[in-house]
C-alpha cells in the first residue's frame, strides 16, 4: 500500500511540475497562430484578397468566440494527452524526442520530419472518416461542424473526444519514429498554421493557367472549406491523394477551386477528374516507399526498446536474491 501511495504521489507530482508549461506552449500555439492567420488574412488583406473570398458571408463574432472557447479546451487535451504522454515516456527513458537535430544526420532529421506530416494526414484522414460514422459523429465530430462557414480560430474547434484522437498521434508515431525536437517543432507549427489557413475562407493557394490548383496534391483552402458545406466529401488535412485513391474527393472540387480563384476551366480539369489513374499510381508508389522506411525505422526503435526492457530485467533479476537475503537475516 505504501509503495503505491508512493508511485501516485511521484506521477502528482510529475504532471504539478510538467503539465503547466506545456499547456502554456500549446494555448500559446494555437493563439499566435490563429490569430496571426486571422488578423492577416481575415483583416489586413481582406480587401485584397475580396476576389478570393470563397463565400459571401462572414462569421460573426458568436460564432468565433464559441470556436475560441472549444479550441482553448482542445489546447488543454493536447498538453495533458500528448504532451504528459511524450514527456512520460521520455522521463521512463524511451529515446522519443533528442535535442541536438544532427545527432542523427541531416538525411534522417528531414526523413522524420516529413514522415511526421505525411502519417499524420493519414491518420487524420481515416480517424475523421471514422468519426464521421453517425454513432460517433454526435459524440466526437459535432462541435466541429457547428462551423458551417468557419473561421481560422475554428483550427482546434473539437469536442473533447476528438480532441484526444488527435492528441495520441504524436506519442504513438513518435514511437516508431524518434524525432529531434526541431522536427517536432516544425510538424507542430505546420499543423497549426496549415489548420487556421484551411478554416480562413479565403483562397489562398495558387491557379494554374487551366482554373487547377496549381499544386493540386495539396489540400486548399477550398477542398476543406467544402467539407464544411458538405461534410460527406474531403476528409483529407494536408494532402487530397487520399481522397482521391478513395473516391472521397467532391466531385466539383475543380469546378469550386476555380470559382474561388475567379478562373473559369477550360476543361482539363473535369478530365482529370474522370480519369484519375495517373494520380492514384503516383499515391499509392509513394505510400510503398514511405511504409518500407517506416518499418526499417520502426524495427530499429523496437530492437532498442526490447535491449532496455532485457537489461532492466537483468537489473531486477539481480537485485531479487539480495533483497531476499536481506529479509531473512533481518527474520533471524
Amino acid at each position: 500500500m505504501h509503495d503505491i501511495i508512493a508511485v501516485l504521489a511521484n506521477g502528482i507530482g510529475f504532471v504539478s511540475e510538467t503539465y503547466p508549461g506545456i499547456w502554456i506552449f500549446d494555448t500559446a500555439r494555437y493563439l499566435i497562430g490563429a490569430g496571426s492567420v486571422y488578423v492577416i488574412v481575415n483583416i489586413a488583406l481582406a480587401h485584397a484578397l475580396r476576389n478570393r473570398k470563397i463565400r459571401e458571408r462572414s462569421p460573426d463574432w458568436t460564432q468565433k468566440r464559441r470556436e475560441i472557447l472549444a479550441s482553448l479546451r482542445t489546447a488543454a487535451i493536447f498538453a495533458g494527452v500528448g504532451g504528459l504522454s511524450i514527456a512520460g515516456l521520455m522521463a521512463a527513458g524511451f529515446d522519443v524526442v533528442y535535442g541536438d537535430p544532427l545527432a542523427r544526420g541531416w538525411p534522417y532529421l528531414i526523413f522524420s520530419t516529413v514522415m511526421l506530416i505525411v502519417l499524420h494526414d493519414a491518420w487524420f484522414y481515416w480517424t475523421h472518416r471514422l468519426i464521421h460514422c453517425p454513432k460517433l459523429f454526435r459524440r466526437f465530430h459535432r462541435e466541429h461542424h457547428k462551423s458551417h462557414n468557419p473561421s481560422p480560430w475554428a483550427a482546434y474547434s473539437f469536442d473533447p473526444g476528438e480532441a484526444v484522437v488527435n492528441a495520441i498521434y504524436l506519442p504513438l508515431v513518435l514511437l516508431f519514429i524518434p524525432s529531434a525536437g526541431l522536427a517536432i517543432f516544425i510538424f507542430i507549427n505546420h499543423m497549426m498554421i496549415r489548420n487556421a489557413i484551411g478554416h480562413s475562407g479565403y483562397e489562398l493557394f495558387p491557379s494554374a493557367r487551366n482554373g487547377r490548383p496549381m499544386f493540386d496534391w495539396m489540400t486548399s483552402v477550398t477542398h476543406h472549406d467544402l467539407h464544411h458545406a458538405q461534410a460527406g466529401w474531403n476528409y483529407g488535412l494536408y494532402f487530397s491523394w487520399w481522397d482521391r485513391l478513395m473516391g472521397t474527393e467532391h466531385p466539383l472540387y475543380h469546378e469550386k477551386f476555380a470559382e474561388a480563384v475567379r478562373k473559369p476551366l477550360d476543361g482539363s480539369a473535369i478530365q482529370a477528374r474522370k480519369n484519375p489513374l495517373a494520380h492514384t499510381l503516383a499515391a499509392v508508389g509513394f505510400l510503398v516507399v514511405s511504409s518500407s522506411c517506416v518499418l526499417e525505422t520502426a524495427t530499429v526503435s523496437m530492437q532498442q526498446t526490447l535491449g532496455r526492457a532485457h537489461d532492466m530485467i537483468d537489473v531486477l533479476a539481480q537485485a531479487a536474491p539480495d533483497k531476499a537475503a536481506h529479509q531473512i537475516m533481518q527474520a533471524q
